[in-house]
């Protein structure tokens, strides 16, 4: 019996307590489809939390509900919560009364015994305890809910700090876009007259600027933070409230008053007397009124609490989303700035090609201007004749390829001339 593992839950939308005897191994879905069967409250609604606000991870086997501390296992509580319900209708009806309790409640006056007066006022001491511990289990279900939703919100803060972080990154780099693409359209267009123009690549760096403009809706996320603010403030009256503090202490009063007075009755000797039960009873009605209005503010604060868990719940997808279109709005403003600067080199290559051409082009006509004997002579009188292939070229366009080896070709038949009217010159004069 004494290594037999019993988990308590308490049902907080009916105030009730359901005991279980956990089988070894036993899995935690196994134990909420008994615990369905039990309170009505399907395994898919069924949220199961610690009093630390921790709920019981679905991976683990059951015998995580038992945990072993200070009070004993048969003391600790799991709080039962139905995910589909926010509003809470407590206050719920009082333990009822024992039949001996029921009938001094009913009769105040009568007069009992003394021996027989010490057992019904040891139960109707028993039964304002009871009421007191009642509120107490609940004010720990509504703290377990409190700490939950703590662990929500410190969830949501993180996400929302993302959130913050990933648009603010996001909108400066749609500043330095917009920036650095004006300027290359203005650059552009002061050297379309003499220089090179592609109305293709224009086209598409405008349509780059628009889509930039659209990319900066996804940095709009004012919405969210002022919903995310609200709540926050929400949550922050929550905790001042003077609900979320324990408010058992005119319970407790009338608790230690209710055991005064069986001390005084047990006191007084077993003889023939007799005595009525009215300052006992008084103590049970105003127990009783108590519990009802303490009930009824623990759940409407309750029902606030699990109010905003669930608007918290509501507000984390959007904020996925909103993350992931900052995310591809930044991955579509880098990829349009990394393809803007590769056609800006493509640009760079082609004028630089394009000039090259030009200058091999200008130095070939100005050697051709010139008489073969006066360029030779030239050239030697300079001691410095240059090698027949120094004026190649490597092209780097392909379609000037023929005409540099044209022009290469003319030189050396020229250069060969030369050679052999100088030749003939020197036979003649032997």
């Amino acid at each position: 019996v004494l290594f037999l593992q019993i988990v308590h839950i308490l049902n907080m939308t009916s105030a009730k307590i359901v005991s279980f005897l956990l089988h070894p191994e036993e899995s935690l879905h196994s134990l909420q489809i008994r615990i369905e069967f039990e309170t009505g409250i399907s395994t898919g609604n069924q949220e199961l939390l610690l009093e630390t606000g921790i709920c019981l991870d679905p991976r683990k086997p059951a015998s995580q509900c038992v945990i072993d501390g200070v009070r004993g296992w048969d003391s600790y509580m799991v709080y039962l919560f139905d995910k589909s319900k926010t509003v809470y209708d407590g206050p719920f009806a009082s333990r009822s009364l024992s039949d001996c309790v029921n009938y001094i409640v009913q009769d105040s006056k009568i007069q009992l015994p003394i021996p027989q007066l010490r057992k019904v006022w040891a139960e109707a001491v028993h039964y304002v305890i009871g009421l007191k511990e009642d509120y107490s289990r609940l004010f720990q279900g509504q703290r377990a809910a409190m700490l939950s939703l703590l662990r929500y919100n410190a969830n949501l803060i993180k996400m929302k700090n993302n959130m913050v972080s990933a648009s603010q990154q996001l909108k400066a780099k749609l500043e330095f876009f917009h920036q650095s693409i004006r300027l290359d359209l203005e650059r552009y267009s002061d050297q379309m007259a003499y220089g090179i123009s592609s109305e293709k690549m224009l086209k598409a760096w405008k349509e780059m600027e628009e889509k930039a403009s659209q990319c900066a809706q996804a940095e709009d996320i004012g919405y969210l933070d002022e919903q995310i603010m609200a709540l926050h403030t929400e949550i922050v009256e929550l905790q001042k409230s003077p609900y979320a503090r324990r408010q058992g202490e005119v319970m407790e009063s009338l608790e230690q008053r209710a055991i005064d007075l069986y001390k005084q009755l047990k006191t007084r000797p077993p003889d023939h007397a007799y005595s009525d039960s009215t300052d006992m009873v008084k103590i049970i009605v105003q127990t009783v009124q108590s519990q009802d209005r303490v009930l009824k503010e623990l759940f409407g604060h309750l029902s606030k609490l699990l109010g905003c868990k669930q608007k918290i719940i509501d507000l984390l997808p959007k904020i996925e989303v909103a993350l992931n279109n900052i995310k591809e709005a930044d991955n579509s403003v880098m990829q349009m700035q990394g393809k803007r600067q590769r056609e800006i080199w493509h640009l760079l290559k082609i004028a630089c090609t394009q000039s090259s051409s030009r200058s091999l082009v200008s130095s070939s006509l100005e050697g051709t201007a010139s008489t073969p004997a006066a360029t030779w002579l030239a050239q030697s009188s300079s001691g410095n004749i240059p090698h027949p292939l120094s004026s190649i070229a490597t092209p780097e366009d392909g379609e000037n390829f023929v005409h540099v080896i044209e022009e290469n070709m003319n030189y050396l038949e020229l250069f060969s001339s030369i050679l052999q009217e100088a030749r003939q010159e020197q036979n003649n004069s032997m």
